[in-house]
């Protein structure tokens, strides 16, 4: 009573009051989520069909939302935050055949925000996440019925951040994510050479690099790069993620 009598005469004096963060409306959004900075994931939300398919099958069929923004949310200062996974322990990596789901096909197990931090460094993670401002409340794993399939497209990527790109083809600009199981293959002599260095003793008839590298070698490489680089990718953009890079050599 106190506070609607504050606000009441807040608004007389033609002030405007900030409602506290609780009272802010709760909203849900559904889709691929990554890391974007500690304590912090990012996704663009997707319609969710919830499918229970003849043999057991039990989870959601995401499909592209027509001008759907990226939504930034910290999942740390919630302190009660709920996370629920649908594997049977909260450290796992995978089912590993076993789920645990509820009723609606989402995640059970109850585990910590850590958790789910451990997960998004892993890769994109399918999550139901409900949020007042920029603050997560509550977030569920689900399974995905149909992951999209990837292709393979050529343009330039400039880095974001450890694990985020903009990759630039046939004159659209797209967010892309990576995990430590993207592929990176150069076609430098080393894996922490600087891009394009040295003789392309690593590069195909094509142009293309051809020896296997991590994860870190493309973040540590993109770092020194202030301009776009040319790059081969096989990647998803409905799920905002790849998988292989290819640095090329030249024009090819």
């Amino acid at each position: 009573m106190r506070l609607f009598a504050g606000a009441a005469i807040a608004v007389a004096l033609g002030s405007v009051v900030a409602l506290p963060a609780e009272a802010a409306a709760t909203k849900v959004v559904y889709g691929y989520a990554w890391a974007d900075g500690q304590g912090h994931l990012r996704i663009v939300p997707k319609s969710a069909t919830f499918v229970k398919a003849t043999g057991g099958f039990v989870g959601y069929r995401l499909k592209p939302v027509s001008g759907a923004k990226e939504v930034r949310l910290d999942y740390t200062k919630a302190t009660k935050l709920a996370f629920g996974r649908v594997t049977v322990a909260c450290d796992l990596k995978e089912t590993e055949g076993r789920v645990a789901v509820d009723r609606k096909g989402l995640g059970r197990t109850a585990c910590k925000p850590a958790d789910l931090a451990a997960g998004l460094q892993r890769g994109v993670t399918p999550l139901r996440v409900e949020y007042r401002g920029s603050m997560a409340v509550k977030i569920n794993e689900f399974l995905v019925d149909n992951w999209p399939n990837s292709r393979t497209g050529r343009g330039t990527i400039k880095r974001i951040n450890d694990n985020s790109v903009l990759f630039a083809t046939g004159g659209k600009t797209i967010k892309l994510g990576y995990s430590y199981t993207t592929f990176f293959y150069r076609a430098t002599a080393r894996c922490p050479d600087g891009w394009l260095a040295g003789e392309p003793v690593n590069a195909g008839k094509n142009g293309l690099g051809k020896m296997s590298c991590s994860a870190a070698d493309l973040t540590k490489v993109l770092k020194s790069q202030k301009h776009p680089v040319l790059v081969q990718l096989r990647y998803s953009p409905e799920v905002g993620g790849i998988d292989e890079v290819w640095e090329i050599y030249g024009d090819a």
